[in-house]
């Protein structure tokens, strides 16, 4: 049952998921590892009580509503900003909630959830999770436990190869793309390889999509290798994998412009592309121990030509660019160290402003972009008075618009939409979460309180928290999509009313299959229904208003690929103008195949 903005939600319903994780975080294997068993990415507790609704235990957990009341209880004395009279997670509390009487948004680490600081670790390509194979966003426990002093997670300081003290943008030398020493398919389905290679659209059944084209991704070492962002113009799709940055002609795959190079692995991209289609890529300083990821390219997509590069220098004591998050919000791109940001203008690379500490010790430790820019603090991590603060800056100063302050105990964890504002918080003392959206000048709006099981995608977050990592959800202006979990058969994707937090409707996937949400396209959500064991997936049309929500398809994936289809496991996807994606995020360094990249299809 929905409660109004400034009442706690409900008991129960959003249960802990059901497989049991493995005893420790997996750690990374030095040769490619075998499928692990299910329930990779998952709490790890002792084993759920009987299921509930949509199979959630009568218990609360990371997508389980709390067992007490949490963001909009009233405090038990005043806070900033018209906080009420009980504590809550937006004033300083007597017992913990996230707006309120119970726990609400302090800095400790968060429950087990998908996605957060100590919970197991990343599933390596090719194991399937308990998210239908796809990898949970996670952060493993040791190196959770490393990070966490007092409640504050601080990046680990290990010196720098570099000896700059300030950001220095700076023109490429070379402002061409370098020429790539390997061939790449040219776009007839066939995939990587040349000659022998498998031709997908070989038998294709009446009233199946073509497989535009496949591309498989270059050698990564042994240990792995990231391969972030996946950014779709009108005439390219471009892919970031280990030191590379590749670009294809969407219609049908022959490359946009030769493979841009770059000295050391990516570890860091823009999700976010600027309206004249720029984005930021940072790599790696070296490859020893000291090496930090403070290397920025701006790179423009339709032509792979390279811009200005800048070098992220490390900020006070605690304050590293070993790992750096980077966010775009129009031309104000944003690099995020573990406790401050620097902003630069994206299309010339002008040094614009500092996010540093400020108030009651209060350090940025995530900033998130997009349509606005918003940013979360940790203030006062080791005193009575720890809390988080939530944000929205003026892209051009940095200046804060307005501030929400939650109590203690409760941690920002995701940003679910930013425009409107959807807030995912965790409570890792009380195993509890919430949902919560908020007005454009930062008031509480409402917090989704009724049973489900939630389980959207979301990327793997290590010493960054990444805000903006998770997919399979969507929101408009009064809406929130999000997809439900299921033990077996079809899920539903459930539409809520952002106005009072309340089911509006839901629907069942078509198919036996997980349905995730892809975006919002001309009145209807676009989402995507993975592949079965014997069965290609298929991308579907769902309109948002009226009374009738049945899943019309747009794109039947042919049966050639479902095998391949099915082993994206860490992965991104898009919908854009009739087109569906998929590539890797993630590549594991086995030598025994190519590993692959990309697979685009069409009508």
């Amino acid at each position: 049952m929905a409660q109004p903005p400034d009442q706690p939600p409900q008991q129960g319903g959003f249960g802990p998921p059901p497989h049991q994780p493995p005893a420790q975080p997996p750690q990374a294997p030095a040769t490619p590892p075998a499928p692990p068993q299910p329930g990779y990415g998952y709490p790890q507790q002792a084993p759920p009580p009987a299921p509930g609704p949509y199979g959630a235990p009568q218990q609360p957990g990371p997508y389980g509503a709390p067992q007490q009341p949490g963001p909009y209880a009233p405090p038990q004395q005043p806070g900033p900003y018209g906080a009420p009279q009980q504590p809550g997670p937006y004033a300083p509390a007597a017992q913990p909630g996230p707006y309120g009487q119970q726990p609400g948004y302090g800095y400790p680490q968060p429950p087990q959830f998908p996605g957060a600081p100590g919970a197991p670790g990343t599933p390596p390509s090719g194991s399937r999770s308990p998210f239908k194979g796809r990898p949970a966003v996670v952060v493993a426990a040791a190196v959770a436990a490393l990070l966490v002093v007092g409640g504050t997670v601080f990046a680990v300081t290990r010196g720098g190869d570099d000896k700059d003290d300030k950001p220095v943008a700076t023109h490429s030398d070379d402002d061409k793309p370098s020429a790539s020493a390997d061939p790449v398919d040219p776009g007839d389905g066939s995939g990587d390889g040349g000659g022998g290679a498998q031709d997908f659209n070989a038998g294709r059944k009446a009233g199946e999509a073509k497989v535009l084209w496949y591309k498989e991704a270059p050698d990564a070492p042994a240990s792995g290798a990231e391969a972030p962002g996946m950014w779709i113009t009108g005439t390219t799709a471009v892919k970031a994998a280990y030191k590379e940055v590749v670009g294809y002609k969407v219609a049908d795959g022959t490359p946009a412009w030769a493979t841009v190079t770059l000295p050391q692995k990516v570890c860091a991209v823009t999700r976010q592309k600027t309206a004249d289609d720029k984005v930021v890529v940072a790599y790696m300083s070296g490859t020893s121990d000291r090496a930090k990821c403070n290397q920025l390219q701006q790179l423009d997509l339709n032509t792979g030509a390279k811009g200005w590069t800048a070098v992220v220098a490390d900020g006070a004591l605690f304050d590293s660019a070993i790992d750096i998050e980077l966010s775009l919000a129009g031309n104000t791109l944003v690099v995020g160290r573990s406790q401050s940001g620097t902003a630069y203008d994206v299309r010339t690379g002008k040094k614009l402003w500092d996010k540093k500490n400020y108030g009651d010790s209060c350090f940025p430790t995530a900033f998130a972009g997009g349509t606005r820019l918003v940013s979360v603090a940790s203030c006062d991590a080791t005193g009575a008075k720890e809390h988080e603060e939530l944000q929205e800056l003026d892209p051009a100063t940095g200046k804060a618009k307005w501030t929400r302050e939650f109590a203690k105990g409760w941690r920002v964890a995701r940003t679910f939409s930013l425009d409107p504002l959807v807030v995912y918080s965790t409570n890792q003392d009380k195993n509890t979460w919430n949902i919560s959206t908020f007005k454009a000048d930062g008031t509480a709006r409402s917090q989704v309180a009724f049973d489900g099981n939630f389980a959207p995608e979301c990327q793997s977050a290590i010493l960054q928290r990444d805000l903006t990592g998770c997919q399979g959800v969507a929101a408009d202006a009064d809406t929130l999509y999000l997809p439900t979990d299921a033990k077996s058969g079809p899920n539903e994707i459930v539409a809520i009313d952002l106005s009072s937090g309340k089911q509006k409707w839901r629907v069942k996937s078509p198919a036996d299959e997980t349905m995730l949400p892809v975006r919002l396209e001309g009145g209807a959500l676009v989402a995507y229904v993975e592949p079965s064991y014997d069965a290609a997936g298929q991308v579907v049309s769902i309109p948002t208003a009226g009374t009738a929500h049945t899943p019309a398809k747009l794109l039947q994936l042919p049966a050639s690929t479902t095998a391949l289809e099915s082993s994206f496991y860490a992965r991104d996807l898009a919908w854009t103008d009739g087109r569906f994606y998929l590539s890797s995020t993630r590549l594991n360094g086995a030598d025994d195949a190519k590993e692959k990249l990309m697979l685009a299809y069409g009508k």
